[in-house]
């Protein structure tokens, strides 16, 4: 059971980055990415979507996955986006500057 809720988390985590840094990829790489997590297609679906083979999605999806931590390592931007909204939940101060904030993400 923890192994699945471990992959949940990590496609959810990787959603998360993609959302941030989506246009730092290609639209092939943009493709494959959103073939794999959000449309739910296997690895050959995709290949024999894109006539290639089913190793080069593979590699490209890896690829990707790997950027997109590399991404985050860098810029933290989830991070702070994240501590961000902890701060503004946690937080009673003033509704409005609340939204002003939340608009600035």
């Amino acid at each position: 059971m923890n192994n699945i809720d471990d992959l949940l988390n990590k496609k959810e985590y990787l959603n998360s980055l993609y959302d941030i840094y989506k246009d730092l990829f290609t639209l092939k790489q943009q493709e494959y990415f959103e073939s794999y997590f959000f449309d739910d297609l296997s690895l050959a679906e995709i290949a024999s979507n894109s006539n290639v083979s089913r190793n080069a999605v593979f590699t490209a999806l890896k690829s990707i996955e790997e950027k997109l931590e590399e991404y985050e390592d860098k810029l933290q931007i989830l991070a702070k986006k994240e501590n961000i909204n902890k701060i503004l939940e946690s937080s009673n101060n003033l509704e409005e500057i609340k939204d002003k904030i939340r608009n600035i993400l």
